[in-house]
């Protein structure tokens, strides 16, 4: 079996309390937790990814900044984990505010990346392999995409078939 060879990996529901960086083998684990074993964000870099870490900081238990030290311009990573549909319209708001806390701590000149699990379906509106109908966080996060001028680019490549949601 072949094996994938990933420089950065984004984690959702990492479920360990606190905030901290640990060396998993030769890979490097930045993460937060919260004070509950409920949600949590993290970011896996490889060895040579890990010596152009220059910060990162824990926004939340759902958010999670890095800064790339790169050339020509450097690299801001935001790991995201966002509440699910049945979540409550004041909590998605409130993740939406600590991913623009998150931008806060990158330069708009820094190239940005957003990253995770935005619990969202947006459908074919994006692109070409989207799958299902657009719930209403995927319009939250189309809007918010749109606003911030970013893309959502999962939806522009094919993946194996998936089970369809209604």
């Amino acid at each position: 079996m072949e094996r994938m060879k990933l420089n950065i990996l984004g984690l959702a529901e990492v479920r360990w309390t606190g905030a901290g960086s640990m060396k998993l083998g030769s890979k490097t684990l930045i993460y937060f937790g919260g004070h509950t074993q409920e949600r949590g964000a993290g970011i896996l870099f490889d060895v040579t990814t890990a010596k152009s870490l220059g910060s990162w900081c824990p926004i939340s238990d759902r958010v999670v900044v890095a800064k790339l030290v790169a050339n020509p311009l450097n690299l801001g990573i935001i790991q995201v984990y966002a509440p699910t549909s049945d979540s409550k319209d004041v909590e998605v708001e409130k993740f939406y505010e600590e991913i623009e806390k998150a931008k806060g701590y990158l330069k708009p000149q820094e190239i940005i990346v957003v990253m995770g699990a935005f619990n969202a379906r947006v459908e074919f509106v994006v692109g070409p392999s989207g799958i299902g109908t657009v719930n209403e966080r995927g319009s939250r996060l189309i809007k918010w995409c749109q606003v911030n001028d970013f893309t959502i680019t999962n939806t522009w490549y094919q993946n194996h078939l998936r089970r369809q949601w209604t």
